[in-house]
């Protein structure tokens, strides 16, 4: 009898996938962030076959190597993985590579554990830093940390461009970095 993976969170199934290496745990995730990692590609591929191709090696390398890795959080670390693969795929010279992740991608991490915190005091402290945001910065950045909504989802639902979406998650991005290190003082 297989276990029902999608009533546990990413980090408790990438934790079940190190303690048995069962591949349901790697399709499991592989479905959550399907719709992302075929935005990704798309994105810089620019091609539907070449994205779609790109995503059946991404999830083809992450049945065999994903126990191997040592993931915090699996949105930014698969975010990440699959930008590095297309930019490969392209020959760019100028990639960087997934370790870097971890020392570059600490404030997302910040972010995304403000965003899915219980705690009241960070709850308030999120709040607090979104008020300084646009409110074109705020819708943005809480559908795509709050709702996970990829940003082809975000630019329809908000009625923005896909290109302002991603601007505005950017630079919401850069403001809570400010105010959480200002807030934090």
């Amino acid at each position: 009898m297989s276990i029902n993976l999608s009533k546990f969170s990413d980090e408790d199934v990438l934790r079940m996938l190190k303690e048995s290496g069962k591949t349901n745990c790697v399709r499991e995730l592989f479905i959550r962030y399907l719709r992302l990692i075929y935005g990704v590609c798309l994105n810089y591929l620019k091609d539907a076959d070449d994205a779609e191709n790109a995503v059946k090696q991404i999830f083809n390398n992450l049945l065999f190597k994903l126990k191997d890795y040592e993931i915090t959080t699996f949105r930014p670390w698969i975010y990440h993985y699959t930008k590095n693969y297309c930019l490969q795929i392209q020959g760019k010279e100028n990639y960087s590579v997934i370790s870097d992740y971890e020392e570059h991608d600490v404030e997302f991490d910040r972010i995304i554990d403000l965003f899915e915190s219980n705690d009241a005091e960070q709850t308030a402290l999120l709040a607090n830093c979104l008020k300084e945001l646009t409110p074109q910065q705020r819708v943005s950045i809480n559908y795509f940390f709050k709702d996970k909504l990829s940003f082809a989802e975000i630019a329809d639902k908000a009625g923005y461009t896909i290109k302002h979406v991603k601007s505005y998650i950017q630079s919401a991005k850069q403001n809570l970095i400010n105010s959480l290190e200002k807030n934090s003082k």
